[in-house]
């Protein structure tokens, strides 16, 4: 089968199109359109929804059993992650066999867990798949669609390796010896132990944060450590603060971070584990971006992504998908007044 990749922006909502999957992206779920990223959705991410609900994609590409095109338009969002890449995987050998079997559900659930960030922290990075990615994004110089499209090429690789490796009976979620004399896995697992040395120096120019965010049950709000950095150069950032229990004052990691990414693209997210979430944040940083939008003559915002689905329940924000107006000091002062403690 002849693929087309076609790359969109984060939070682009989309509609189902003849010969065309639509796979974590689209603010919608739906035969053809498989994204989680929407109120509506299901606490899956888009490849373990795959893999609880093949006819999505089955019941859209397929006509009387067999494949409807000899080609394929798979559109997804712009610098693709990991549930980007095993969402395509899946859905490519899902057309392939015509069935969901045990490594398939495999990597659903790692995407799952990879796409909360909920691995446990005493895992080992370097041996997990999800680090090993990064760190081949990582080396990947190149104008963005280019870069687009390697990121494909080289998740896919990876998924192709861990279904194979799956499918000998090999765990897959932590497993050092899996990736044992296979060159390019061994430089990305180097690239990996070295990545903590960059993660102290974004923690040494960065800014630490002491928040008091809403509990996720009840009533309530629970103090927590944060911290703050522009353009890390750790692509494990979050990872390594949120298991830093060394440098953060609480000496539980640094449960909230946020970064920025060039000069207009922010993420703010809080560990899975700590109980905490941002609802009420984004109004107030929308608020704030249409005063600065219409104090200097910009557009209409977007709006900031609040994380208001049943994966995320709300634990990160990020700016509008167009760019934030506001300046880092800007967001670090809403941020602040919000994570006041309650007396």
């Amino acid at each position: 089968m002849d693929v087309v990749y076609r790359f969109v922006n984060y939070g682009e909502p989309l509609t189902p199109e003849k010969d065309t999957i639509v796979l974590d992206v689209g603010m919608n779920m739906t035969p053809g359109v498989i994204d989680h990223h929407h109120p509506q959705a299901e606490a899956e991410c888009a490849a373990s929804l795959i893999v609880k609900y093949p006819g999505l994609v089955l019941d859209h590409l397929r006509r009387n059993g067999q494949t409807a095109s000899a080609s394929l338009t798979v559109i997804t969002h712009r610098m693709p992650d990991f549930d980007a890449v095993s969402s395509i995987f899946l859905a490519l050998k899902l057309l392939e066999t015509g069935r969901i079997d045990d490594p398939m559900a495999q990597i659903g659930r790692y995407a799952r867990m990879a796409d909360s960030a909920s691995f446990p922290k005493s895992i080992d990075l370097a041996a997990t798949p999800y680090a090993i990615l990064r760190a081949l994004f990582s080396s990947i110089r190149r104008p963005e669609e280019e870069a687009n499209r390697a990121r494909v090429e080289e998740g896919l690789r990876l998924m192709n390796f861990l279904y194979a490796r799956a499918e000998e009976g090999q765990d897959i979620v932590e497993n050092r010896r899996m990736y044992a004399g296979i060159d390019r896995y061994q430089k990305a697992m180097r690239r990996i132990e070295d990545d903590y040395f960059r993660y102290l120096e974004d923690l040494e120019r960065g800014r630490k944060l002491r928040l008091s965010l809403p509990l996720l049950a009840g009533q309530g709000r629970r103090e927590l450590d944060g911290l703050m950095t522009a353009n890390p150069r750790s692509f494990l950032f979050k990872e390594w603060a949120r298991r830093d229990t060394t440098h953060s004052a609480l000496n539980r990691g640094f449960s909230f971070v946020t970064a920025s990414f060039g000069a207009d693209r922010y993420i703010l997210g809080v560990d899975s584990e700590a109980g905490v979430n941002f609802k009420g944040l984004a109004p107030r940083l929308d608020e704030r971006e249409e005063a600065k939008r219409k104090s200097i003559g910009g557009p209409p915002s977007p709006g900031w992504y609040d994380g208001n689905c049943a994966f995320f329940e709300q634990r990160i924000v990020v700016s509008p998908r167009d760019g934030t107006a506001l300046a880092q000091e800007e967001i670090l002062d809403i941020l602040l007044d919000y994570g006041q403690p309650v007396s």
